[in-house]
């Protein structure tokens, strides 16, 4: 009996995978997509009681803006530009933190959140589980609860972009249309701070 060889196949298979991208960087060319210029108005689509104002408040995303190796989405509610999404690309994979500011552009004391994607993260969605420097943030600002956060930022371009906050019995969830651009809020608040 004739014995073939798999070192070929093998070898083939291996450069094969070499070349495919990383579903963490084709995530990344998906959310750089977003710096279009445009932003997108968002609806709570989770129920919990707590979140009662977001169900009636504006919600709009973008324009997002990209250097690269980041990606910042501002996110206003109503009046309000002090939330910014900032996606950043890692050795390891992403990060994702959350940017607050108060309106004159100084940062908030609950600010800088966050945590890095996890191994099991797809082209269409990255998990964020809290890190270290988040845990020890909230721990200092007695809301030792939310160390049990997860976020989540899904995205499917020209169709839907998502972003959610959970832990257990506790679900925060926007989502975002992206087939249909909006009218764009002010700069957030880093960005362009309101004078005094």
């Amino acid at each position: 009996m004739k014995q073939i060889s798999l070192a070929p196949i093998i070898l083939l298979a291996a450069c094969g995978s070499a070349t495919d991208p990383a579903p963490e960087a084709l995530y990344f060319e998906r959310l750089s997509g977003l710096c279009n210029g445009e932003a997108y108005a968002g609806k709570l689509v989770s129920d919990d009681a707590v979140d009662a104002d977001f169900k009636t408040a504006e919600m709009i995303m973008g324009p997002a803006t990209c250097d690269g190796l980041t990606v910042r989405i501002p996110f206003a509610v109503d009046e309000d530009r002090s939330r910014t999404w900032v996606i950043t690309r890692t050795q390891d994979g992403l990060r994702l933190k959350h940017d607050h500011r108060h309106e004159d552009g100084s940062e908030d004391t609950l600010t800088q959140y966050g945590g890095d994607s996890t191994p099991d993260g797809t082209a269409g969605r990255q998990d964020y589980p809290v890190d270290e420097e988040t845990r020890t943030l909230f721990i200092a600002q007695e809301i030792e609860v939310s160390t049990q956060n997860t976020w989540t930022v899904e995205i499917e371009p020209g169709e839907t972009f998502a972003y959610q906050m959970s832990r257990p019995e506790r679900l925060f969830r926007v989502e975002f249309d992206l087939t249909r651009p909006v009218d764009a809020p002010p700069p957030p608040w880093g960005v362009a701070p309101i004078a005094e």
